[in-house]
């Protein structure tokens, strides 16, 4: 690796081709063989006759001794100053002094043929280290220079591969650490049988069954599309056992089971705390897992607070967490229906509902159909009505561009795309605080099953339900949320009758376990079903 001084060039090969030094761009001739001469000079470190280079780069012109000095003459002025000359020729040689280079790839490299390293710094360097190498200095038309381009590209993806398959097997890392690693190995891989197994044994372990069945339905097609035998989707039932103890830590009082929908559909549920206690069923929203979010920095706090004095019921959505992911339908009045299958499998009479997001929707309908089932109704940040009933012409190309990019890029790695919500949804969360988030939205659903959601929550419609509400009902709503404004719950509440407003100083659409808003909500809540 090259010593990195004031003086040094820093070459980053991986993407635009670029040569900075002190931190400043250097401005590259805009012809593409002169950059593209430059790369091969520097990347390859070695002498090379003038002819060699000739043959490489200006085969078929009239004059290439000409054209290779007019190159050089650029490339002189712009890299050698005085005490640092890293481009160096004699009369029938030219090379690159790679002692005076730090190149981009270099600690990708050291990554992947280096033991111990830390699976956040290998994280940090993965990210710095994405891109296609080289882009910029193609030239089409000179085959032999190509080929060399096209071999430093498959190094590249050779050592990002093995980057990814070390850590993707590191049996000390917890498995949601393993799936994202044995994700990038897929991407760089995707026909390696090894990678596709890792890959589904990862997400069986960190995100549920139905996750890695439906992640096992598509490598099956991919690889047989190809041409190419796919591995055994199998997993054995003692690693099973022992991977789920060790590195899931669900607490032992939350106890999982499965409830089948009228369409066949298995729908996880969970409850928690004393049977003898009230219950309190906390309806599905955007998005849930079971599992990952009992120990999440958002649910966390407030699921462990009310779970002390209630038998506290929750469920994971059709599509996303535990329950199945392969559905023939997403759609609202499903999510209704799911709601049921779960109170009764609970063996519930009675009960109060905690509906947030777009789970209120689905707890006002609920309400509304079964009102001698309902004692009380709380809504955080709800809404009655999806997007495209008031959106305006621009509004609605911007909500479709959304889905559009979720679909494309919701699994990759760039968090650009999950960003897009995480965004809105906790505008004063951490970059930590995003980072889980952003992977816990990866883990949850697919990209095809984020756009059906989307598409689903655009057409709610209850406004006409509020008015049949009967049950005691408290709308919590954040001040600032940048999601669902303030004045959408203020106007709901108006709606329903007798409907109690509290209002909470946050910005947030979900809260945050360590703001304070959201022990005043944990509050609200408490004193509110406390009432008689």
């Amino acid at each position: 690796m090259g010593l990195i001084t004031e003086m040094a060039l820093e070459i980053k090969t991986i993407g635009p081709f670029e040569i900075r030094r002190a931190d400043t761009i250097i401005a590259l001739p805009s012809s593409r063989k002169t950059r593209a001469l430059l790369a091969y000079l520097a990347i390859t470190g070695k002498r090379h006759s003038r002819q060699n280079l000739c043959e490489l780069f200006w085969d078929g012109t009239d004059d290439p001794l000409a054209g290779l000095r007019w190159s050089l003459s650029k490339l002189r002025g712009l890299l050698n100053i005085e005490g640092s000359e890293p481009l160096i020729s004699d009369r029938q040689t030219i090379w690159f002094d790679q002692s005076l280079v730090a190149f981009d790839k270099d600690p990708l490299n050291d990554l992947a043929n280096r033991a111990g390293s830390s699976e956040k710094e290998a994280d940090e360097i993965w990210k710095a280290t994405t891109g296609v190498p080289l882009e910029g200095c193609e030239l089409p038309n000179q085959a032999d220079y190509m080929i060399w381009v096209e071999g430093y590209r498959q190094d590249y993806i050779r050592v990002r591969a093995g980057v990814t398959k070390k850590f993707a097997r590191d049996k000390t890392l917890p498995w949601q650490t393993r799936d994202k690693w044995a994700e990038r190995w897929l991407r760089v891989a995707p026909y390696s049988r090894g990678a596709a197994f890792a890959a589904f044994e990862c997400k069986y372990f960190a995100a549920g069954r139905p996750a890695a069945t439906g992640l096992a339905a598509h490598l099956t097609r991919t690889f047989r599309e190809a041409g190419i035998e796919p591995p055994d989707f199998e997993i054995d039932p003692l690693p099973e056992m022992e991977a789920s103890t060790r590195n899931r830590k669900a607490p032992v009082e939350q106890q999982i089971r499965f409830v089948e929908g009228q369409d066949g559909v298995s729908i996880a549920w969970a409850s928690i705390g004393e049977e003898g206690n009230p219950p309190l069923v906390k309806v599905a929203n955007w998005l849930n897992h079971l599992e990952l979010d009992w120990n999440a920095p958002i649910w966390s706090p407030l699921f462990r607070e009310l779970s002390k004095s209630t038998y506290f019921v929750r469920y994971d959505e059709r599509g996303c967490g535990l329950s199945d992911w392969n559905v023939d339908e997403i759609t609202f009045d499903k999510f209704v229906e799911d709601l049921e299958q779960v109170v009764d499998a609970a063996g519930l009479d009675q009960f109060p509902l905690l509906g947030i997001s777009q789970g209120a929707a689905v707890s006002i309908r609920y309400a509304a159909l079964n009102p001698e089932r309902v004692s009380k109704l709380i809504l955080f940040g709800a809404y009655d009505q999806g997007w495209r009933y008031d959106a305006t012409p621009a509004q609605t190309r911007e909500r479709e561009a959304v889905m559009v990019l979720t679909e494309t890029g919701w699994g990759m790695e760039n968090p650009a795309y999950r960003h897009v919500f995480s965004r809105t949804f906790m505008p004063d969360a951490s970059a930590e605080e995003l980072d889980w988030f952003d992977e816990f939205q990866r883990l949850t659903t697919s990209s095809e099953n984020a756009v059906r959601f989307l598409e689903a929550f655009s057409r709610i419609n209850v406004r006409d339900d509020l008015a049949k509400i009967q049950c005691p009902t408290l709308v919590v709503h954040s001040r600032e949320d940048m999601r669902i404004p303030f004045a959408t719950g203020r106007a709901l509440a108006s709606r329903i009758p007798g409907a109690q407003l509290a209002g909470l100083d946050s910005k947030n659409h979900l809260l945050l376990g360590r703001e304070a808003a959201s022990v005043r909500f944990v509050k609200l809540v408490q004193d509110f079903l406390s009432l008689p």
